[in-house]
Parts: structure tokens; C-alpha cells; sequence
């Protein structure tokens, strides 16, 4: 990473002594490798001499079931407090789909106003890899997802409800301001990241003609504060197909929320699977939330053969973000020390190690 001059655009802080961790362990196995992500922040925090307390939140499906309470606005104020929250997983087989994730996941990101979905796709042993032929240097991009409006807004309405001429409008809500915090973010991102200096908007100009336009029109007016980043442009369909076919073509991809959250799936399979995807959801001013990306697992919880390397690199991404970016880096060089030396596989059940086991061993690794 570059130096504090650098990133000062990002509003990223820089090194502080006493941080406080808002750790929301969720649904399922969400407990189990949020435990293991704590035991190797432990490890770092003792290696790199950073203090930090952490809150266990109990924003779970359990909790909502014995009482019908999600998050409310006392659990907003108190979590803007904090200086990073930790999430483990959300989704109980016994709440209904949509439920916590509106209420916990979503509401979270709308109310601190997280308007950056950061997910780094980054393929750390080739023989995990579904893609013939490709190699770490070969899948090692970034999505910049916008996180706050699209289709995940909520906007729209039934007309003539249950009827035979039922209609349902789901509205794509795009701000210009919402759309230019999320390309600026992308290009300082790219700068900072300074890899192959390409950022890549992707997008579907020729069948959304009103967000697209607006999205095209403000990525290229952006674009020319940037002479130094090259810029070009994919359909989301293009993406997804190149994804498979080339995906040394990238370096950061900028796009909005509905497709940010399908490209990126498909960018967990192609380095490796969910077991190793990690984000962050990132207000650059306030407080932003880490997580693996894998849900909550719930046919494996309490059996301790979950993966937790997603939630470990969750954890590597918090630090960085803090400004502890040395641990972050640790972490992270951890991870691959394990995946290319220890791991049979990185599934669930699979990987030669138990999940508290996997835990011990990156932490060791450091």
C-alpha cells in the first residue's frame, strides 16, 4: 500500500493504539469462525503490539425468534461508537428469507451508511481453482460495489395484488451523488492499489438506458481527474463470461449493487470458493463492517468442519482499514502460507482440519 499522503482521499486512518470491535457473531456458523477470525486478531495484536476490546452484539436469528427484535436505532447509535463491527454470518433456517437480512445485514449497511461493498477476489493456490491453467497472478482483482441504492433500495409496489393482472415494480433507485462516492472511491482505490492501474466499469448500458446512462456519463466525467488510470467497459454479461475465460483482464470493477453482489459469487468460485471469500463494507468516514461472504452455513453448524478463512481474511481487511496494515498483510500471507501447505481442500468437511483446528494454524502461521 502506498503512504498516508496517498490515501488520504480514502479518509482511511492511520495507526492507533486502542481500537474498539463490535463483533456480531449471527446465525449458524457465523459463531464458530467469527471465534476463529477473534483467536488470530488475538495473535496479530500480540505479534504487531496494537490493543484493541471487542462487544459480542447478539443480532441473531435466535434472538429474534425468543423476542422479535432485529436492530434498532439504540443498536445503530451504539454501534457508531465503534470503530469497525465484525459479522459473522446472517440467515436462520427457522426466520423467514428476508427477514434478518433486511432487518440486520441491509439496515446495518443503509444506517451507518456503508455505501462500499470492497471485495477482493484473489486466488491463493491454483489447485483450488475451478479454471484450467490460471494461476494467482492470473485472478487478483477487486470489485467496488456500490452498497446503498440499485434494486436494493426496496423501492416499488403491487398494483391489483393477487389478482390475474397482478403487476409487481421493483424500482433501480440511482442518485448522482450516490453514483459519483462510489466511481471517486473505485478510482482512488485503483490508485492506491497502483497493480495494473485499469478500472473497469461494468455495467448493462444497452438495455438500462436511464441508470446506465447516468452511471457511463459520471464515470467518464470522473475519469478525466484520473490521466494516470486507464478506464474501459463491460457489460455485466461480458464480465461474467470473461470472469471465467480471462480474468487477468482486471484490476478494479466498479458497479452497482445488484450486479456487484452476483459478479462477486462467481469471483469466490473462481479463487476458490466462499470458504476463502472475505468483504468489507466500507463507509470511508465512519464506522465499516468485515465479513466472510458465505452466509451462515446452517446444515454444518456446531459440527466444527466449517471453513473460517473467510472470516479470518475478514478480519485482515478490518485491520488494514483501521490502519494496521502490516497485521492486515500478516494475515493475510498466514492464510496462503496455510492454503498451499496444509489444506486438502477448502470445503466444509474437507480440508484435513477441523475449523478451530484451521484457526490454530494461521495464527500459528504469524
Amino acid at each position: 500500500m502506498g503512504g498516508k499522503e496517498k490515501m488520504s482521499k480514502l479518509n482511511i486512518p492511520t495507526h492507533r493504539d486502542d481500537y474498539r470491535i463490535a463483533v456480531i457473531p449471527g446465525d449458524g456458523t457465523g459463531p464458530e469462525v467469527i471465534n476463529e477470525g477473534l483467536k488470530v486478531l488475538k495473535a496479530a495484536s500480540q505479534k504487531f503490539g496494537f490493543k484493541y476490546e471487542s462487544n459480542i452484539f447478539d443480532f441473531s436469528g435466535e434472538r429474534y425468534l425468543r423476542t422479535g427484535k432485529t436492530v434498532d436505532e439504540k443498536d445503530i447509535e451504539e454501534l457508531k461508537k465503534y470503530n469497525a463491527i465484525y459479522l459473522g454470518a446472517v440467515g436462520h433456517p427457522d426466520v423467514k428469507p428476508g427477514i434478518l437480512e433486511t432487518q440486520v445485514l441491509l439496515k446495518l449497511r443503509f444506517a451507518l451508511d456503508q455505501y462500499i461493498n470492497l471485495r477482493p477476489v484473489k486466488l491463493y493456490n491454483p489447485a483450488y481453482c475451478p479454471l484450467k491453467d490460471k494461476k494467482p497472478e492470473d485472478i487478483d482483482f477487486v470489485v467496488v460495489r456500490e452498497n446503498s441504492e440499485g434494486l436494493y433500495k426496496g423501492m416499488g409496489e403491487f398494483q391489483k395484488k393477487g389478482t390475474d393482472e397482478e403487476v409487481a415494480i421493483q424500482i433501480s433507485y440511482n442518485t448522482r451523488k450516490g453514483v459519483e462516492r462510489c466511481i471517486r472511491y473505485a478510482f482512488e482505490y485503483c490508485k492506491k492499489r497502483n497493480k495494473g492501474n485499469k478500472l473497469t466499469l461494468c455495467g448493462k448500458t444497452n438495455v438500462l438506458t436511464y441508470a446506465w446512462d447516468l452511471w457511463q456519463r459520471t464515470f467518464n466525467e470522473v475519469a478525466k481527474e484520473y490521466p494516470d488510470i486507464k478506464t474501459d467497459y463491460a457489460h455485466v454479461d461480458a464480465t461474467t463470461m470473461w470472469f471465467v475465460k480471462n480474468p487477468e483482464w482486471f484490476d478494479v470493477i466498479v458497479t452497482d449493487n445488484m450486479f456487484g453482489d452476483i459478479i462477486t459469487d462467481l469471483g469466490a468460485m473462481i479463487q476458490g470458493g466462499m470458504g476463502i471469500a472475505a468483504g468489507g463494507n466500507i463507509n470511508p468516514k465512519g464506522v465499516s463492517m468485515f465479513e466472510p461472504i458465505g452466509g451462515s452455513a446452517p446444515k454444518y453448524t456446531g459440527q466444527n468442519v466449517i471453513n473460517p478463512l473467510a472470516a479470518i481474511c475478514a478480519g485482515g481487511m478490518m485491520l488494514e482499514n483501521l490502519g494496521e496494515e502490516k497485521a492486515g498483510k500478516a494475515i493475510e500471507e498466514a492464510v496462503i502460507k496455510v492454503v498451499n501447505t496444509k489444506l486438502k481442500s477448502l470445503a466444509a468437511g474437507k480440508m484435513g482440519y477441523s475449523t478451530s483446528e484451521v484457526g490454530d494454524l494461521v495464527a500459528g502461521s504469524l
